[in-house]
């Protein structure tokens, strides 16, 4: 995933590869480590560019790019977009937990955060909590009718704790590169 941030972008990716597991979906060499490092620091670098630092031709960065894309290795190209400048001025993180804990339960309620645009992250937890989320309002007013109709109109939930974000001190998703120990 390709983020935008103070003028730099990023990317992360869910899969966990190294170049010494062979139990990896996928092998990543010296110089898909050091595109990945630059295009997830800033991904509006030309292929010429990245080419000149990785010593490839813009041609072979394509192609590496593409393949890294095509194997899940790179998840998206986004932008993330300032909350307070749109008007969504709350930010929370909300702790979940369920009555049950049930396959059916949680497969519905990750459903359920996923048509919802107002949920920018959701994580399924181990500790006390079954679900983390980074949720987003205008307001508080806002927040409460998220939360009636998240929360309170769901059966399956035992309780829930919510956390307001009072200030942004990091937002990203820059993914450490040294775990490539080919790099």
């Amino acid at each position: 995933m390709t983020a935008h941030i103070n003028g730099i972008t990023s990317l992360a990716w869910t899969r966990q590869a190294h170049c010494l597991d062979r139990t990896a979906a996928t092998e990543l060499d010296r110089i898909d480590a050091r595109l990945l490092d630059l295009v997830q620091r800033n991904n509006r670098l030309s292929s010429e560019e990245l080419g000149a630092k990785v010593g490839l031709s813009a041609s072979g960065v394509q192609r590496r790019l593409k393949r890294l894309r095509s194997e899940g290795v790179i998840e998206a190209d986004i932008s993330i977009i300032s909350p307070k400048v749109i008007g969504r001025n709350v930010t929370a993180l909300l702790l979940i937990s369920f009555e049950r804990d049930r396959a059916d339960i949680v497969d519905r309620f990750k459903r359920a955060i996923c048509k919802m645009p107002e949920v920018m992250s959701g994580f399924y937890v181990t500790g006390q909590a079954d679900f983390v989320l980074l949720v987003t309002a205008s307001d508080m007013e806002d927040y409460e009718l998220l939360t009636r109709r998240l929360v309170h109109d769901n059966p399956d939930i035992k309780r829930f704790e919510t956390m307001v974000v009072l200030d942004r001190a990091k937002a990203g998703f820059t993914v450490p590169m040294d775990t490539i120990a080919c790099w």
